[in-house]
């Protein structure tokens, strides 16, 4: 029986009739006496004829429930409704207008129709409703006040109207949390998250925008809804932070400042976001620490580690880039995690680093500047990646001490070294191969680590000399080497001469050098007008000198 029809003659039932027409799927919270609602209508007679719609005047009708602001009828319907949900709502006359009728709008003993869409409810005794939906697995730090963070949010209202979300402008929303920065609710509802959550808060209109709204989106007297994912956290009193170290069980030196540090990094924000590596770039990053030459917060992160230590350093923005960041890999405001490995370092004042492994009981003869050296060896970077070694190649590396053969920190390596002996060096680059290194061998600014062991040494000549005699000169020297007696002494009878003189141990070349070049120089030295022979002129010239260096 259609109890509102117009034919109706017998006297209204005593009560209102609902008929729920869109139930929501799921209903946290259902309208109970005493709430504040915010809800659409239309208002109908039986006929169908509108009389009232919130909807023509753009607003909702907001009210307390079951505190006579309502008909009765509608403080009887409201109860129970969820959020979204819509009822059709037949209210006697008794329960609605009476017999006075409500002016012209509505006709004494009127039976009144209300399509109704309830938008929100809340009670004054509401406060900060959190919803944690996920937890990261490692929470070692929660949002406190005056913390400072970076997050990103969807707000909406409680029917779900979508009103602002950071992630549609692709930046985070970066606050100080506890001192008044934010609305109450959202200063509350940020308080205890960890990096990597996500929580919904819902809050009351007297925790957001109360009872005027913003005066753009956000309605007066609304409940609000925010979708939260903690991004980022941290404190301006925040030093850096050194976690996960990894010390290698040797470890002799420390850098201090002034050194100069050659390492690998993974750099990424608080919630793993990646923006650089020196990995991907395959080369170390490589500065002076303690000197300005990066961020404050590296510059002391670097400070006292070891080579081969790995450990994270976690730096807040006043110690990185801080509140304008980089651009479009570091945000402004940003805590920044480098997973660091040192690979090596040195300070500019470092010598070549000599430690004796084994020394032979005899030990007379060692090793000076001239003197041709043959020994094996082992080389390396600081990390251990391995170089180069003489044993692949089943021969020595043969040079003489002092002539630039080899990097100079290798040359005060091999000084007053006996045959048999070991040695470990460690290079720096300044007395190795310096910023440029070798192509595809040493890295640039490379500390370099050798184990060498002298295989054998032959005496080299006095400092300057490239050849001596072994006896007394002969007095008729020019003579001798005048073979065909023209008084002139040819190239090739210089040479013949001079490599008898060799053969006979009556001379000695300087060792480790071509003698066809030395004699060579030799001869030039002697050809005074360089007309490629020797006269007895030139020749007794030479001697007569007061050279100290006089070969001849």
């Amino acid at each position: 029986v259609n109890l509102f029809s117009r034919s109706l003659i017998k006297p209204l039932v005593d009560d209102i009739l609902i008929e729920k027409t869109f139930e929501p799927e799921q209903c946290v919270r259902s309208v109970k006496v005493g709430d504040f609602v915010r809800y659409h209508y239309i208002g109908m007679f039986p006929d169908g004829k509108k009389f009232d719609s919130s909807y023509d005047r753009g607003s909702t009708y907001n009210v307390f429930v079951g505190k006579k602001q309502l008909i009765e009828g509608m403080d009887k319907a409201l109860v129970g409704m969820c959020i979204n949900e819509r009822r059709l709502v037949k209210i006697p006359p008794q329960l609605a207008y009476g017999k006075q009728g409500y002016g012209d709008i509505i006709p004494p003993d009127s039976i009144l129709h209300f399509d109704v869409l309830l938008l929100d409810v809340w009670n004054p005794e509401d406060g900060v409703q959190i919803n944690t939906y996920h937890t990261p697995s490692v929470c070692s730090r929660k949002v406190e006040v005056s913390d400072y963070v970076r997050y990103h949010y969807n707000g909406t209202l409680l029917d779900g109207t979508l009103f602002d979300s950071s992630h549609t402008r692709m930046r985070t929303y970066d606050t100080y949390v506890g001192i008044g920065w934010l609305i109450a609710g959202m200063d509350q509802g940020l308080l205890g998250m960890c990096v990597g959550e996500r929580r919904i808060v819902t809050m009351p209109p007297s925790l957001g925008y109360g009872e005027n709204g913003d005066g753009s989106d956000i309605p007066g007297q609304a409940s609000l809804v925010f979708d939260v994912v903690l991004l980022d956290l941290h404190n301006p009193r925040d030093g850096i932070t050194v976690t996960n170290q990894m010390v290698p069980e040797s470890c002799t030196r420390k850098t201090v400042a002034g050194d100069f540090v050659r390492y690998h990094y993974n750099g990424s924000l608080l919630d793993g976001t990646f923006f650089d590596s020196s990995y991907s770039r395959n080369r170390t990053y490589d500065t002076y620490v303690g000197r300005g030459y990066v961020i404050a917060g590296m510059d002391e992160g670097l400070i006292g580690v070891c080579v081969g230590e790995r450990r994270t350093i976690t730096i807040p923005p006043h110690l990185a880039y801080g509140e304008e960041g980089t651009g479009s890999k570091i945000p402004g405001s940003a805590v920044l995690v480098f997973d660091v490995h040192i690979i090596d370092f040195h300070n500019p004042s470092d010598n070549t680093a000599v430690v004796v492994t084994f020394k032979p009981e005899e030990c007379e003869k060692q090793t000076k500047k001239g003197d041709f050296v043959k020994y094996h060896y082992n080389a390396s970077l600081m990390d251990g990646s391995s170089i180069d070694s003489t044993y692949n190649y089943g021969k020595t590396y043969n040079i003489v001490l002092g002539a630039n053969q080899v990097v100079p920190g290798m040359e005060d390596g091999l000084m007053d070294m006996c045959v048999g002996e070991k040695r470990h060096l460690v290079i720096p680059p300044h007395l190795g191969y310096g910023e440029r290194g070798v192509t595809d061998e040493v890295p640039g600014s490379a500390v370099l680590v050798f184990d060498v062991e002298l295989v054998e040494l032959e005496e080299g000549l006095p400092e300057g000399y490239m050849f001596i005699w072994n006896d007394e000169v002969s007095p008729d020297l020019f003579a001798e080497m005048d073979k065909n007696q023209d008084k002139q002494v040819e190239a090739s009878e210089f040479t013949d001469y001079i490599i008898q003189q060799v053969n006979d141990g009556k001379g000695r070349l300087a060792p480790g050098f071509d003698p066809y070049r030395i004699i060579d120089n030799m001869f030039s030295n002697q050809d005074r007008n360089g007309d490629g022979k020797i006269t007895e002129a030139e020749f007794k010239l030479k001697a007569d000198e007061a050279a100290a260096h006089d070969e001849l």
